[in-house]
């Protein structure tokens, strides 16, 4: 074996996922260097195991790694900037907006496989952290990635692409995600970036600071930033069309006589309403059957107005030669502002009485419209997130080995807001009562502080609507979450036999851990006070849960390494336990060639939210009855869900046909029964669009215009997803320096669903907005070539996501709502370029500290994202909204 020069997966991931850049020595890198030089022989964790390895050891499991060069080189500004250039990375939300991320602006998150973003394990070195207490619309709390640590805190970011439940427990079950800290760190860094977007005002301004000491028996890091970004719009670059983003209730608007709507004979269109007449012209003399639309777009944001703060300490001390007690202490504050429409649709149906002195019909009608729509500002959403964590670590070594006890507590406040309308305080408004010093006993209908609220086009000209009226009826929803965690674990890893490859090594140890959620609703809502998001009551729940596990890893012979690892976890109650087993192997066939290849079984409980929880979020879907609707979709929990299991497995080879050139290939194979999901409202719709228990209607509750509908969380029959991945990478030495081409792909063979409703779905290549599934493009592929000669770096990277079929669309242009022809749309493929230079000021002026100076360009041709005919123009779980991004960094280390 050659294992002195051969590259391991380890290092050749590093390589190959990001196209390594070698990059500018400093002071610090070459002490760094001649520490490392030392530690040659010494035995190291990584992210997988539990037993220490040589640094030559090859994984077993698909290990990705990413240094913080490789960060820097992709210009990344923060987690999100990292992950979404994964290719096997599918369908994470880190590109909120209010149709796909309705109270989470401001986070991001991780989805490895499409399996669900919570499903991948995101650990800080190497121990868990709290998951966001605002869930995603599909009732998933998850790690928000943004609310980790600084940056520039980061020394590398490992990933395990396989199951993993059986090492780390039920929620790696799509693998592991593990951030790791600089270690040691001796001087202080000071970083400061400017992004400038293409469109609008979209800007972005980071400033980070580093600072470390050493001492003869310990250790001390501090890191901070502070980002501020400013929004883009989409008035700011509108990818979708006026139909993609018009709701069928406005100002003005619709009316309805009986189960008939009638658009707002006052004006319509002359006041900016988008007329959609149901029957011709002259059907009811001097009036028009239909709505006005409203086109509510322009007012959200693709990039919400956000500001953050991350700070994080690390100390370690020596207590003997033998035992090391290491603290870490860290905290978040963000805080974003996305747009929204001036304000929600009304969707109670209120009644305008025959006596309303702006009401032209003589007649009670329904109102089916919003209070306010053209001509107003929009009315903006609130996220407000602060997450603390602290974790005590005591490590101990021992004559054959060593031990670790830990403690983890970390808090995850979220607070979110959003303005609404509220349904007894405007009907009050359309009866004359509005305005808050009216006492609707003993007030006279429109006489003093009594006022009417007018909700006819007559608002427009000659009877405005005073914003005391407007203040009266108008309340704010606010949700009050928490999550906290506790984590206590220990094990020991000792050397316990020799085999002829070496000694094997034992791993073993216990967990506890304790996850709470609670949901505060303020009282309106608690009362469904609100004419659109509703309301909920509160709620909070918990789970405890102990786990026993093991691991062996036997090194057989010089060629063969195996892998055993056992994990028991106890739930309690109604979800039980469960043992999950995990066998892997690693077999250098030759001194260029090996194999690896794990199988492992999963088991994830349902959350307390899933469990107990309850939420209300808006949706555009497909009505059978009235095609495009936006409509509110409540979810409650169910308390009767099983858990989740799974099976998967990776086979995989490394290749180094010649010096320097590394080729990584794995398939892998993940298959999930009883899969927890939302039930997916457009698939009820589609299913039975008259069902008035969980279809709700205006007017005629099985033909009126779709309002709401309530769904719960099921489990599904299963999900089958297979895929190939390929990292190579080739660093050739010229004369003007080191080039290194490199080829990063996933190829996602299969993507098979078996959805409740939707029926067997064949999801690989679709957009799966009708059924349980994510977006799953079937290749994305990043090819990279990178330049270092001296103080200078450059490098290129090419970005491909392939087109794929859009099941909301059909082929023609028209809504699916009833199966499409001629097939769906097809949403093109996607190539975009990113290039980045930098350069060492401070060698170039021979100055004792160092100037890195960076400048980059993301998606530098500025292409625009894929048209998709839904909200907002493109789909937000596999593209970017923004275009081209330039952006420069300089970094000074002292």
């Amino acid at each position: 074996m050659k294992l002195t020069t051969r590259k391991t997966v380890l290092a050749a991931c590093v390589a190959a996922q990001f196209a390594f850049i070698p990059h500018v020595v400093n002071a610090q890198d070459q002490s760094s260097e001649q520490a490392e030089e030392k530690k040659d022989f010494e035995l190291i964790m990584v992210t997988g195991s539990f037993v220490r390895r040589s640094e030559n050891f090859e994984s077993p499991s698909p290990l990705a790694v990413v240094d913080s060069v490789s960060i820097d080189s992709i210009g990344a500004k923060n987690i999100a900037d990292i992950t979404q250039t994964l290719t096997i990375n599918t369908g994470a939300q880190n590109n909120p907006d209010a149709f796909t991320q309705n109270a989470t602006a401001g986070t991001s998150n991780i989805n490895l496989r499409g399996l669900g973003v919570a499903s991948t394990l995101v650990l800080l070195n190497n121990k868990r952290q709290v998951v966001n207490a605002q869930q995603t619309n599909d009732g998933l709390n998850f790690v928000d990635t943004s609310s980790l640590v600084p940056m520039i805190a980061i020394n590398r970011m490992e990933v395990i692409k396989d199951g993993a439940s059986a090492l780390y427990g039920s929620d790696a079950v799509a693998g592991v995600v593990n951030f790791i800290t600089k270690q040691d760190y001796e001087g202080a860094k000071v970083t400061f970036d400017y992004q400038d977007g293409a469109h609008g005002d979209n800007k972005e301004y980071i400033l980070q600071g580093l600072w470390g000491a050493v001492g003869d028996n310990s250790s001390v890091m501090a890191a901070i930033s502070y980002t501020n970004r400013s929004p883009l719009f989409i008035s700011d670059r509108r990818l979708s069309r006026p139909q993609d983003d018009t709701s069928a209730l406005g100002n003005p608007g619709a009316f309805f006589l009986g189960a008939t709507p009638f658009i707002d004979p006052t004006g319509c269109e002359e006041f900016g309403g988008f007329p959609q007449l149901l029957a011709p012209p002259g059907t009811v003399p001097g009036l028009d059957i239909g709505f006005c639309g409203f086109d509510f777009g322009p007012f959200y944001s693709y990039v919400p107005d956000e500001t953050r703060v991350n700070a994080y300490v690390k100390a370690d001390y020596d207590i003997t030669d033998d035992i090391t007690w290491s603290n870490e202490i860290s905290f978040a504050r963000n805080r974003a502002e996305r747009g929204g429409a001036p304000s929600f649709p009304i969707l109670t149906q209120p009644v305008v009485p025959a006596t309303h002195p702006s009401n032209p019909f003589g007649a009670p009608v329904a109102f089916f419209g919003r209070a306010e729509g053209n001509g107003f500002p929009g009315d903006a959403a609130n996220t407000e997130s602060d997450t603390f964590r602290f974790n005590t670590t005591l490590t101990g070594e021992m004559d054959n080995g060593f031990w670790e006890v830990s403690y983890t507590n970390a808090t995850n406040d979220f607070l979110f807001s959003v303005p609404d309308v509220l349904n007894t305080e405007f009907n009050l408004a359309l009866n004359g009562l509005g305005g808050g010093d009216c006492n609707p006993l003993t007030g006279t209908p429109g006489v003093g502080a009594c006022e009417y609220f007018n909700p006819f086009a007559t608002s427009y000209t000659v009877l405005p609507n005073s914003q005391y009226v407007i203040d009266s009826f108008t309340g704010r929803q606010r949700i009050d979450s928490q999550t906290d965690l506790q984590v206590v674990e220990g094990f020991a890893s000792i050397d316990a036999f020799d085999m002829d490859g070496g000694t094997a090594g034992v791993a073993f140890g216990l967990q506890y851990r304790e996850e709470k959620l609670s949901q505060d609703y303020d009282e309106l809502s608690n009362q469904d006070s609100f004419t659109f998001v509703i309301g909920n009551p509160d709620f909070e729940g918990k789970l405890d849960v102990w786990a026993a596990f093991a691991e062996m890893a036997l090194p057989v012979n010089d060629t063969l390494d195996i892998q055993l690892a056992l994990r028991y976890e106890d739930y309690g109650g109604s979800v039980g336990d469960t043992i999950d087993p995990k066998v892997a192997f690693s077999w250098r066939a030759t001194d260029d060639f090996s194999l690896r290849g794990s199988w492992s079984t999963s088991f994830r409980a349902p959350t307390v939210f899933l469990r107990n929880g309850g939420a209300t979020t808006l949706q555009q879907l497909s009505d059978p009855l009235f095609g495009t609707a936006f409509a509110a979709v409540r979810t409650a929990g169910n308390e009767e869900l099983k858990p989740e299991e799974s099976t998967a497995y990776n086979v995989g080879f490394s290749f180094e046909p010649i010096d320097d050139l590394s080729v990584e290939m794995d398939y892998w194979n993940f298959s999930f029964e009883d899969l927890i999901i939302q039930e997916n409202a457009q698939a009820l719709l589609t299913a039975n669009p008259q069902d008035p228990e969980r279809i709700i209607r205006a007017g005629d509750p099985l033909n009126g215009p779709l309002l709401q509908v309530n769904n719960t969380y099921v489990n599904a029959s299963e999900l089958d997803t297979s895929g190939i991945d390929l990292v190579t990478s080739y660093k050739i030495e010229t004369d003007f320096g080191t080039l290194t081409p490199s080829v990063n792909a996933t190829y996602i063979l299969s993507y098979d669903l078996t959805d409740p409703q939707a029926g067997n779905i064949d999801g690989a290549g679709r957009r799966n907005f009708n059924n349980i599934g994510v977006s799953s493009p079937e290749l994305r592929m990043n090819l990279g070539l990178n330049w270092s000669a001296g103080i200078h770096g450059a490098n290129v990277f090419v970005r491909y996501i392939s087109a794929y079929d859009d099941d909301q669309n059909c082929a023609d242009g028209t809504t699916n709502t009833t199966g499409c022809a001629d097939g769906f749309y097809e949403i093109d493929s996607h190539v975009t370029v990113d290039a980045q230079y930098s350069v060492n000021l401070g060698e170039v002026f021979e100055t004792e500290t160092d100037y890195l100076l960076t400048v980059g360009g993301i998606n530098l041709f500025d292409e625009d994202p894929p048209q998709v005919f839904t909200n907002s123009g493109f789909d937000s779980k596999v593209h970017d909204p923004r275009g081209r991004q330039i952006y420069a960094r300089i970094a000074i280390e002292f």
